[in-house]
């Protein structure tokens, strides 16, 4: 597909996307690049790909950095931003998509910790950071962004309705960012197909992407969506301060 902005578009502009050595996160950032940006490329533990992909967008002319950073360690958080303000001097653009939840092995507070509480502490972490006319963009997905009018496969309910704490959290800061002229949209998309969510969810509950693909029509691929999300990030944001990307008409309670 082409690309979502005009070469040069974010020139100047400093970028993070949390999550983004695979999947959205890594094609936002390839796209943000294109448009002149300068990333921050954050991982938990995929480091050689986020150095792949630092090397790439080097090798392209662009400005790109690495920086590893669990998020649910507040002290690695604010080493992370600590990174930013010596090497970028600031951050204009915030994209908060890591998230999880459905990993083995994790905790089961783990979802609410890693999409509720590590996004606000993420962002209040930023907050002297961002400059005036900036913008935090939250990705979530409509079977958690409607949750609370339609309920979801029990497999993926904690974590939806840990994306929507996250989400309401975030949104009840929007008096401070917009204090600092910092704009705030959440992007909610359905299953995308190609991520790891959808990948577990499927194998959790065999034939849940083609049950979907049945009830939407269409739903997008990682590079479709992450276009989608790229776009939110020059875009006016629309008065309720949400993107929705795809078939919705599922999710309403009279269905």
């Amino acid at each position: 597909m082409s690309a979502p902005l005009e070469n040069h578009e974010l020139v100047g502009k400093r970028v993070l996307v949390t999550g983004s050595s695979r999947g959205i996160g890594a094609q936002v950032i390839q796209y943000v690049a294109a448009a002149g940006a300068k990333v921050a490329i954050n991982y938990r533990n995929k480091e050689a790909r986020a150095g792949k992909i630092a090397q790439e967008i080097t090798d392209a002319g662009g400005e790109a950095i690495v920086i590893g950073a669990d998020l649910t360690d507040p002290v690695a958080v604010l080493g992370m931003m600590g990174t930013l303000r010596d090497t970028f001097n600031g951050l204009d653009i915030l994209v908060l998509n890591a998230s999880g939840g459905m990993e083995p092995d994790v905790a089961e507070d783990y979802a609410m910790k890693l999409n509720r509480d590590a996004q606000v502490g993420l962002l209040n972490a930023a907050l002297p950071l961002l400059a005036p006319g900036g913008r935090v963009v939250f990705i979530t997905s409509h079977q958690a962004h409607f949750i609370r009018d339609v309920d979801t496969m029990p497999e993926y309910r904690p974590v939806a309705l840990s994306k929507r704490a996250g989400e309401d959290a975030l949104r009840a800061m929007k008096d401070e960012l917009e204090a600092k002229e910092v704009g705030f949209v959440v992007v909610s998309g359905d299953m995308i197909e190609g991520t790891v969510t959808a990948t577990l969810l499927n194998r959790m509950h065999p034939g849940a992407l083609d049950e979907r693909k049945e009830v939407a029509g269409k739903i997008y691929n990682v590079e479709e969506f992450a276009a989608e999300v790229t776009r939110a990030i020059v875009d006016d944001i629309p008065d309720d301060h949400t993107r929705l990307v795809g078939d919705t008409s599922s999710f309403s309670p009279s269905n």
